[in-house]
């Protein structure tokens, strides 16, 4: 075991919970995630999709401008325990937006998803999900996803071989939905990598994501996680999460769950008594300081700056892919739901510097109640995790 998981198995197996993968939602946002890491000492993973970072090459992304370099050397720089482990989340072929833009075939998406593993390992990136779902053409079938999973794991283990580096992975067969796996198709899937990583002479995976019920639209969690009433041909996740996790623990791997915001404190705190290993967050922390923003507007005789901030997040659009089909809810809704999208673009900047020169002038600091909104909501996990007491 190498000792990247070693230090995450004893943290798990000592605390008896499930750690925190943390969206990068804003540079507030990444800041109150570094210090609650390492004011508690605790490992927390810090999870970007290459929508919110990507190297060079991709344009970066809409968290911070950040490309992948500068975010790694921003967030090492004040880790300063060592506690955060940087984490590609979605990596893989058609997870940028300019390969779907481009609408590059296979073979180029393969390589350009390669080429943005390459910056995240020589940039020190810990944790990489590869993550094959997406496919611009067809659905693929499970065999050809974990066919150009292996590929992309072979290329990203003799990169880092040859950069010297020690990455753990994560892998996932399928894009989220709102119910379980089948402990078939799981099982299936963990003898495949178990045969590959043998055959190969590879250290297997870290984690492996499994659908547990947890599904995020608007500001809900709609899977069948938390749902009081039985789902029709669906096993409870109650029921079907201790099957799974026997067949884990079988062939040691970690469990990780995706989509968990929203949930209620005794649905969180379920995550720990079940066994998962590891759940992320993101969206959720993202319309907290939103929210925070304009409701500190709003008290303040801002009213101006918020609608003009609301404005610009609801002409983004960014709000559209969160919608329940058939969905009632405001347009003012439909801003908060988006509003981190539009923290970094060069309108939000200046509206953001005007809100905070005004606030400043009532002796409020905006970021540090921000930051303070941000805590609470993040702790909420750390805490319901059993990550502390």
């Amino acid at each position: 075991m190498g000792n990247l998981k070693k230090r995450l198995a004893n943290f798990i197996d000592q605390r008896k919970c499930t750690i925190l993968g943390v969206g990068p939602m804003s540079l507030n946002c990444v800041d109150v995630t570094i210090d609650l890491a390492n004011s508690y000492d605790i490992p927390i993973l810090l999870i970007s999709s290459r929508r919110q970072i990507d190297s060079k090459d991709f344009g970066g992304g809409y968290v911070n401008n950040w490309t992948t370099d500068e975010f790694a050397k921003y967030v090492v720089k004040k880790d300063i325990k060592k506690n955060i482990y940087l984490s590609r989340d979605h990596g893989g072929p058609w997870q940028n937006e300019q390969e779907l833009k481009n609408n590059l075939s296979l073979k180029d998406a393969m390589e350009s998803a390669k080429k943005s593993y390459l910056e995240d390992i020589k940039s020190g990136y810990k944790v990489l999900h590869i993550d094959p779902s997406i496919d611009v053409n067809s659905k693929p079938t499970i065999d050809q996803v974990l066919e150009r999973i292996f590929e992309l794991y072979e290329f990203c283990c003799e990169s880092a071989q040859k950069f010297k580096k020690e990455i753990i992975f994560e892998i996932g067969t399928e894009e989220q939905s709102s119910t379980t796996n089948s402990s078939e198709e799981l099982e299936y899937t963990l003898n495949k990598v178990n045969e590959f990583c043998d055959s190969s002479n590879f250290t297997k995976p870290t984690f492996v994501v499994v659908q547990t019920g947890t599904k995020v639209l608007e500001t809900r969690n709609i899977g069948s996680f938390e749902s009081a009433i039985r789902i029709k041909n669906e096993i409870p996740a109650s029921i079907q999460l201790p099957i799974l996790l026997k067949l884990f623990k079988k062939y040691d791997y970690f469990m990780k769950a995706h989509n968990c915001d929203y949930l209620s404190s005794s649905g969180i705190n379920w995550h720990p008594r079940l066994g998962i290993h590891a759940a992320n967050v993101a969206p959720e922390f993202g319309v907290c300081e939103t929210r925070s923003l304009i409701n500190l507007l709003e008290t303040n005789n801002l009213k101006k700056i918020a609608d003009q901030f609301l404005d610009l997040s609801y002409k983004s659009k960014k709000w559209e892919k969160w919608l329940i089909p058939n969905s009632q809810i405001s347009d003012r809704e439909k801003s908060i739901i988006a509003g981190h999208y539009s923290f970094s673009s060069q309108e939000g900047i200046d509206l953001r510097k005007k809100a905070e020169k005004s606030l400043s002038a009532k002796d409020i600091d905006m970021n540090k109640v921000i930051k303070q909104d941000l805590k609470k909501s993040i702790c909420r996990y750390i805490l319901n995790f059993r990550m502390i007491r």
